[in-house]
């Protein structure tokens, strides 16, 4: 049982890791400066870090020892959110994206229309 909760946690690392780069990516095409660098070629850490604007930093981290999200402004922490939590912070900011997205490309689509 504890080896299958085991690997289980590996490939929920790793699955994490590839989004963070995949959200990096996307925020980047965005114009937001944004980084995920990882340890290896194992998938099993990361640091995501991304700039929303003024001095406003998001760092989140994911390793096997664990999970933790930090909003800084100003380089004072605002806010530190670990595992759960975390990764619902994370989630919530993947939303404001795609919702940013949906909205520049229907504002694409009524410009091309008149």
């Amino acid at each position: 049982m504890f080896l299958r909760l085991a690997q289980q946690h590996r490939q929920f690392v790793q699955d994490l890791v590839m989004n963070l780069q995949a959200l990096a990516i996307v925020l980047e095409r965005r114009g937001y400066p944004a980084s995920c660098y990882t340890c290896g070629d194992q998938m099993n850490s990361a640091s995501f870090m991304v700039s929303l604007g003024e001095n406003h930093l998001i760092r989140f981290l994911v390793s096997d020892y664990g999970i933790t999200w930090t909003e800084m402004r100003d380089d004072r922490e605002l806010m530190k959110l670990e595992g759960a939590e975390a990764v619902n912070q994370l989630q919530e900011l993947a939303n404001i994206v795609k919702h940013s997205m949906q909205v520049s490309s229907g504002n694409k689509a009524l410009a091309k229309r008149h």
